[in-house]
């Protein structure tokens, strides 16, 4: 009985050791390593960036505190998760609904674009940018949402949609709005919106789940 207890000690010891050199391996993540750490889980699961796109994009954000090396190796394993979990996924998803309804919005005339620019003055940048190369009379408005709406979708806040007539802020900017009402409902997707080319449209029960398209 002795021997056992000696030997249930000695094992409680080397247990107790090697957690505390494990701790010691494993080196406290930095403030920097946890932020770029959820944005790299942020940009993973929007369903917009390929796994080489995400890497790039690290380097643009890395501090001189931040781990460079396992900050690289964590992208994949997100990736890794993300597949996984599209496997449990509906065939049809809200973002396909919008997808859907952005398509019918184009043949219609009206520019729709993903994450455009990271606020609201982004994307009406880079729609009058887009706009510029195409030919005149193709569109007659425009709809938009940006990063931070993602992010707002993301963390089950809804979706938010900006739009706008190509003249800019005139009257005709409510059949802008009118239109992207029809093809969203159309879709099945349920919308708060006062009806006024003031306020923006908003999808409150957004269910984000966007697979990388092709």
């Amino acid at each position: 009985m002795r021997n056992l207890l000696v030997i249930a000690s000695l094992i409680t010891l080397c247990f107790a050791g090697y957690q505390s050199v494990k701790q010691e391996m494993t080196p406290e993540l930095s403030e920097s390593d946890k932020y770029i750490l959820g944005v790299i889980h942020k940009w993973v699961w929007s369903g917009f960036y390929s796994p080489e796109e995400v890497d790039l994009m690290i380097d643009d954000i890395l501090d001189e505190d931040a781990n460079e090396a396992m900050l690289q190796n964590a992208v994949a394993p997100e990736f890794t998760k993300k597949e996984e979990a599209e496997k449990t996924w509906p065939k049809v998803t809200d973002c396909d609904r919008l997808n859907a309804a952005f398509a019918a919005l184009d043949k219609r005339g009206v520019l729709c674009m993903h994450n455009s620019g990271f606020e609201t003055s982004d994307g009406h940048t880079e729609a009058f940018e887009v706009l510029s190369e195409r030919p005149k009379g193709r569109y007659f408005g425009y709809c938009f949402y940006h990063g931070q709406d993602v992010e707002s979708a993301m963390a089950g806040q809804g979706l938010m949609l900006a739009f706008n007539h190509v003249d800019d802020d005139v009257p005709d900017k409510l059949k802008v709005g009118l239109a992207l009402k029809e093809e969203l409902e159309r879709n099945g997707l349920t919308l708060e919106w006062d009806g006024t080319s003031d306020q923006r449209i908003n999808i409150p029960k957004f269910n984000w789940k966007r697979r990388v398209q092709p």
